[in-house]
């Protein structure tokens, strides 16, 4: 008997290998190297000046707060803060940049080796790396008519304004492996950012900007596979749908062979859900980078930075290992509640006054962000404070109020602020007890005999139905445990 091999096949799993570069428009009142207004949405081409437009004889000055703002973020996201720093000239040729060269920052950015912590939906976490942070200026801004890309349009306008914005493009190591992560990455980022004032990561205004880089190479192999850009990614879904989509496309691109993958830029489509090419990826020789001759180099004094690191306020990777270690929030709560500063602020604020951390939350996340959602207002808009909303918790807690009356008066302590005991005092919302409320159950009992005999045959759901009664006739002053207890020994007597 002859033995026959049998040939059997594996098919190669493959692993994406995802970096992001991303900019952050930092939030100066004026442009990075010139007095003229940051001001979103102003006229077309009001907001320049000589230096921004790159008029022969005019000399730069680099606006003291851009500095500031890029080392803060450079701490916040613990890089090496740069000893010796320069600004380089970034040579390229384009309608909406008035001087043909970008003013950048090459080989010597202001920061470098970083990383920040990324929490996933099942509530891992991960550590991904930053490359580098460095100030820039930012092009204008085309708009093309008839269409939102230079294809299909009939011609195109140019706005200067943006020209001259200051920038911090932040560049990560290639840690991400999936559309999920670069999008927690992202959000992350926008997060520290607005943490520390120094961007409103407005995606739809172009202050937070995302380009994605991403290759895909056998699962084991230590070489990179060939590198796509996709450029302006400008939401979170947008970036993970992207990617998602371009892992699929060049997976099934190297396994049948139909197409050889390029350094490229694509664009994300909306429309179709895809990406398509723009043009070839250029390379850093192609910019003929060299030193800005009109900037000086860039020393930050030891104690400026000292300064500078004692100013960041607690960031919200530290407030989400807090809340989940020290108030026993879930990691998901603990990521919900850190997710905004001034949030996160009047969270710790409240509990300082003894509230309880979880019912604090339940009253921050449930009922007053649905009042700030419903009236577009952000929590330091409205009159209720941390010592108002602890109050009132431990009116709750001693039994003073219920909690029907706590939702019941909380719209007008919003509005109006003031104590919680006298408004609850001038209301005559205290709680019922004792025999003012065994009263009014007997009463409720005695018109219900049916209930009653029904109750006492085993049909014991009918609870509710008492308790329900009892909340009407006493419009919410009953407390729900302590009536739940007396009307059930009542029926059982």
């Amino acid at each position: 008997m002859t033995a026959t091999a049998t040939k059997t096949t594996t098919k190669t799993q493959y692993e994406a290998v995802i970096g992001l570069e991303t900019h952050c428009q930092l939030t100066t009142n004026s442009k990075i190297f010139c007095n003229c207004s940051t001001q979103f949405g102003a006229t077309p081409n009001t907001n320049v000046c000589p230096v921004c437009l790159g008029m022969p004889g005019v000399l730069p000055v680099l606006n003291e707060k851009v500095l500031e703002y890029a080392v803060k973020a450079g701490l916040a996201l613990n890089c090496q803060i740069a000893p010796h720093s320069k600004f380089d000239r970034k040579q390229y040729f384009y309608p909406d940049l008035p001087k043909n060269y970008q003013v950048s920052q090459y080989d010597l950015p202001i920061a470098e080796h970083g990383w920040l912590e990324i929490q996933l939906e099942d509530g891992s976490t991960k550590r991904i790396g930053i490359t580098r942070l460095h100030m820039e200026e930012d092009a204008g801004k085309l708009v093309h008519a008839g269409s939102d890309r230079l294809s299909g349009s009939s011609h195109s306008l140019v706005d200067f304004n943006r020209t001259g914005v200051p920038l911090c493009e932040i560049v990560s190591e290639p840690d991400m492996r999936s559309g999920a992560e670069a999008a927690a990455y992202a959000q992350e980022l926008r997060r520290i950012m607005r943490y520390l004032g120094v961007c409103d990561g407005n995606m739809q205004e172009g202050s937070l900007r995302c380009d994605v880089n991403i290759s895909v190479r056998p699962i084991g192999q230590e070489k990179f596979g060939t590198k796509v850009e996709i450029k302006n990614m400008n939401s979170f879904n947008a970036i993970q749908r992207a990617i998602d989509f371009e892992i699929n496309r060049q997976i099934e691109a190297l396994e049948s062979g139909s197409e050889t993958i390029k350094q490229e830029t694509r664009l994300w489509e909306e429309n179709s859900q895809r990406t398509i090419s723009m043009r070839s990826k250029e390379g850093a020789s192609d910019y003929r980078y060299f030193p800005e001759p009109d900037l000086m180099a860039i020393e930050i004094p030891l104690t400026t930075l000292e300064k500078y690191r004692s100013e960041l306020p607690t960031l919200p990777v530290a407030n989400r290992h807090r809340y989940r270690d020290e108030f026993g929030l879930t990691p998901y709560d603990a990521a919900l509640i850190a997710d905004d500063r001034s949030i996160a602020e009047f969270f710790d604020a409240t509990i300082l006054t003894g509230a309880e951390p979880k019912q604090v939350f339940n009253w921050v996340m449930g009922d007053i962000t649905a009042y700030l959602n419903e009236n577009k207002l952000k929590i330091g808009d409205i009159a209720l404070t941390p010592a108002i909303l602890g109050e009132m918790i431990a009116l709750i807690a001693d039994g003073t109020i219920s909690s029907k009356i706590a939702k019941d008066i909380l719209p007008e302590l919003i509005v109006k602020g003031g104590s919680v005991k006298e408004l609850v005092a001038s209301k005559g919302l205290t709680v019922l007890a004792g025999a003012e409320l065994e009263k009014i159950i007997d009463e409720i009992i005695a018109a219900n005999p049916k209930e009653v005999e029904q109750y006492k045959a085993g049909k014991t759901k009918l609870l509710g139905f008492f308790v329900g009664q009892t909340m009407k006739k006493t419009q919410g002053r009953a407390e729900p445990q302590s009536t739940n207890k007396l009307i059930a020994d009542k029926l059982a007597g």
